[in-house]
């Protein structure tokens, strides 16, 4: 938890009704994202959420937002992203807030919002739904990082607005979500126009703005709106929508929360203190998949994939953020395993449709978020699983994976096995392009091959062990001893260490955009993040603000 005054369990779970920062407005092929801060509804106490700076909080509801405009609206084109203030878009992180964090609050309140970020980038590409971010004022910082994560930039070119990366020359950290390299990598900006961007405190105005690519367009306060509409009809040229889709209402998660247990409708979390572990136990479904299309878009979110992945979204979040100290999570499932393919064969069978396309790029991000949480992963595949097609992605996912060989005295269930389907071998890509299966056989493509012949099979502990699918299969003699000295050893070991270690390990192969935000810039954000010229006593972090310069280590290390 944030070491700040007010420190409580953090809550992933919004509505528009709630909302303090946001105001969402959809209107046929078009809508508005308004960011409007309330300055005294921060997260915390300690500070306020001036110039619209941002917390955790505001991101919780874009994020929600974003989820919404996916499935509620599946008819928007175009979202224009503004300002609800006069004179200033949003001048990023707030300075207080991430002075008085704990350093874990702070990194994770970055992945988050590195995750929200990617979101936008992944429903334009996927969903059909462009952003437009149209900048009067500032938009400093995380300001204008949210700005870079849209498709076009529209700047006034009024004396007074400006795009800038302050944080090296006021902070001294990085922009800690993705400005560095979607400046480079996405904006195509030269190296060094980023480099002296970078380290210029007013920013970048006007045209030189558009000369440098680190806007679109800029446009007087008087042509302004006139550029902005011009700007949304021709990305709405660019889309193509389904005639009349009618979306769906995200209703509140089923979820109850005690000491020591999270429970949901498709999940339950249980929660090891002692050992410091969490194991999530997925629920595999009760029935099968509805006749067709039009009975998916009567369950809703009730339709179990949907259902499924919305809860397992929130119990990531909720481990990250509020329990720091379970250093690793324990992935289990019960249920049907061939249910869990009829689902899945299900979804493949609606390529059109707008409702079953949404549900997988969802679980496309799940898994992704996954991927990048900084615990220990570990699979347990048991008598009564259900890791079948998309669920075999969270084996696939993990760090090590444990077979059951056999079955258990007196248990009634059959011996554990895996099934792939098509939804193993290209749905569900990973933040470096590939799919987890191809990262995990990076040097042996072959035995990609094999396990995509075995699509639709049963397969049992022998056959998963030689197919690579899973790291270890114990039978009954050896299972609980190896398992739990496995997880004991885990336990003992640094959690710094191990948190680089996976992160090194997770991707393998080409890098991507997304690797280098999660990968090497979130490695650097971290270390510099605990060094004394940001956070020191007498740090750009502390004394920002204060009319004090800050006291710097010139030692390069």
């Amino acid at each position: 938890m944030a070491e700040l005054k007010g420190a409580k369990r953090i809550d992933f779970q919004t509505e528009p009704a709630k909302y303090r920062h946001w105001k969402l407005r959809a209107d046929g092929e078009s809508a508005e994202l308004i960011m409007d801060i309330d300055e005294n509804a921060g997260l915390f106490e300690g500070y306020q959420l001036k110039l619209n700076s941002y917390d955790l909080g505001v991101d919780i509801e874009l994020a929600d937002a974003l989820q919404r405009l996916r499935f509620e609206h599946p008819a928007v084109k175009v979202v224009v992203l503004k300002s609800g203030k006069d004179k200033v878009f949003c001048a990023g992180a707030n300075i207080r807030m991430l002075a008085g964090s704990a350093h874990s609050h702070k990194v994770n309140f970055c992945k988050f919002t590195n995750e929200t970020r990617n979101g936008m980038e992944d429903s334009s590409q996927h969903s059909g739904q462009k952003f437009l971010c149209a900048v009067r004022g500032t938009a400093a910082g995380g300001g204008y990082e949210l700005a870079l994560a849209c498709d076009k930039i529209i700047l006034a070119d009024d004396g007074n607005s400006s795009v800038s990366l302050p944080e090296i020359p006021l902070l001294a950290v990085l922009p800690g979500t993705g400005g560095l390299t979607r400046v480079t990598d996405k904006r195509k900006v030269r190296r060094d126009l980023s480099d002296a961007f970078c380290t210029t405190e007013e920013g970048v105005k006007g045209k030189r703005a558009v000369q440098w690519r680190l806007v679109d367009r800029v446009a007087t306060n008087s042509k302004f709106d006139g550029e902005l509409q011009a700007m949304c009809a021709e990305l709405a040229a660019t889309v193509k929508k389904p005639v009349g889709a009618k979306g769906i209402a995200l209703t509140p998660l089923n979820r109850q929360i005690a000491a020591d247990t999270i429970t949901y409708s498709t999940v339950r979390v249980d929660i090891d203190r002692a050992g410091r572990r969490a194991t999530v136990t997925i629920l595999g479904p009760d029935n099968a998949p509805p006749d067709d299309a039009s009975g998916l878009h009567a369950l809703g979110d009730q339709f179990w994939p949907l259902r499924l992945a919305r809860d397992l979204d929130d119990a990531i979040l909720e481990l990250r953020l509020n329990e720091l100290e379970m250093g690793t999570l324990v992935f289990k499932s019960q249920g049907d395993a061939g249910r869990v393919l009829a689902f899945d064969a299900f979804l493949a069978g609606l390529p059109e449709d707008w409702l079953a396309r949404e549900i997988h790029n969802y679980w496309k991000r799940v898994l992704k978020r996954i991927d990048v949480t900084s615990r220990s992963l570990v699979a347990t595949v048991e008598p009564g699983s259900c890791f079948a097609g998309t669920l075999a992605e969270i084996v696939f996912a993990c760090d090590r994976s444990f077979m059951f060989q056999g079955t258990r005295k007196g248990d009634n269930r059959g011996p554990a096995v895996v099934m792939l389907s098509e939804q193993n071998f290209g749905a569900y890509p990973m933040s470096n392009g590939l799919t987890r299966l191809q990262t995990r056989f990076l040097g042996e493509p072959e035995s990609v091959d094999a396990a995509h012949k075995m699509e639709g099979k049963t397969l049992d502990a022998a056959a998963c062990e030689d197919l690579g699918l899973v790291t270890t299969a114990f039978d009954e003699i050896d299972w609980d001893d190896e398992v739990r000295i496995f997880l004991e050893e885990r336990a003992s070991f640094s959690a710094d260490g191990l948190t680089g270690m996976e992160a090194n390990l997770r991707f393998p192969g080409p890098e991507t955009m997304e690797t280098k935000i999660f990968g090497r810039l979130t490695a650097w954000q971290n270390w510099i993040f605990q060094r004394p010229n940001a956070v020191g006593a007498d740090g750009a972090l502390k004394r920002y603000g204060t009319g004090l310069k800050a006291e710097f280590d010139k030692t390069r290390v």
